[in-house]
Formats: structure tokens, C-alpha cells, sequence
């Protein structure tokens, strides 16, 4: 990724914006001191998706998905695993629509679970149902070599 580009704290969502050729992976946050990658997914709510969906920003992979939700459990440990080997060229996000109604109605979720990626504000790649490593990862790669002036612009859900 070509600077500037900004990576907000999955603890604070403060903005972070990376000196070139700085150790992004095992960077710290400058208000907070937390780590900026955890290996995990961070949890997304209506309040912070704004401070992670950002221009210039890591490109952002949100899982929306519902703790009741057999498919949803199965791809979880898949979903995880994926956020350690992609950090820190991504960020993964989880959504609880059941708890975050208002943004996955934002986002038109219909169905779980549901991936989509956002780069740039834009949504540039939307899929639903179970996705094992190897597909996910195609999927990834696919989805962010696309051109952005092909996908829809994403309005902010909380203003």
C-alpha cells in the first residue's frame, strides 16, 4: 500500500498514518499504545464504522453474522485465521446484526453470513453464505484487484 494511508486503532479508532517503511505490523497506537494489529477481527458498531472505513485507509473486510447463526459459528475460526495472515494489508471487522441492526440494515443485509469488502468508502465486493480459506481468499483477491470506479459508493451510517 502507498503512503499516506491511515490505520485507525481497533482499540481507540484513532487515526494512525504510517511513516514509509515503518514496521506497520508491530506498530502501536499514539494515543492509546495498543497494538494496531491484534490478529483477531475487530468488532464494528454503527459508532465506529466511520473511524475504520475511512479514505486512504486499510481496505476493510466485515463479516456480518449473528451468534445464532449455525453457517455464521462454522466460518468464524476461517474468518479469524484469515485476519492473522492478511494483517496488516487488511483489516477484518465483525458485525452482530442482531445488535447492530441499523448498520447491517445500512448495508442491505439480508442474509448471514455476509462478507463484504470496503475500500476507499466504497463497497467493492459483496458475497453471502459459508466461504472456506482457499475460496475466501480467491474471493479476496479478486474483489480487491477490481477497479473502484465499478462499485457503489458506501454513505456513512453515522454522521
Amino acid at each position: 500500500m502507498t503512503a499516506p494511508y491511515t490505520i485507525p486503532c481497533p482499540a481507540c479508532d484513532a487515526p494512525h498514518h504510517p511513516a514509509p517503511g515503518e514496521d506497520t505490523l508491530s506498530a502501536r497506537c499514539s494515543a492509546c499504545d495498543s497494538p494496531l494489529f491484534t490478529g483477531r477481527p475487530i468488532h464494528l458498531t454503527t459508532e465506529r464504522i466511520n473511524a475504520h472505513a475511512v479514505e486512504h485507509g486499510l481496505p476493510l473486510v466485515i463479516d456480518f453474522w449473528a451468534d445464532w447463526c449455525g453457517p455464521c459459528k462454522t466460518m468464524a475460526p476461517i474468518f479469524e485465521g484469515l485476519a492473522r495472515e492478511f494483517e496488516p494489508h487488511l483489516r477484518f471487522a465483525k458485525v452482530d446484526t442482531d445488535r447492530e441492526g441499523p448498520l447491517a440494515e445500512h448495508f442491505g443485509i439480508q442474509t448471514i453470513p455476509t462478507l463484504s469488502v470496503i475500500r476507499d468508502r466504497k463497497e467493492v465486493a459483496r458475497v453471502a453464505g459459508v466461504m472456506f480459506a482457499g475460496d475466501l481468499r480467491r474471493w479476496l483477491f479478486a474483489a480487491l484487484s477490481e477497479h473502484s470506479e465499478e462499485v457503489s459508493e458506501s454513505p456513512s451510517p453515522a454522521s
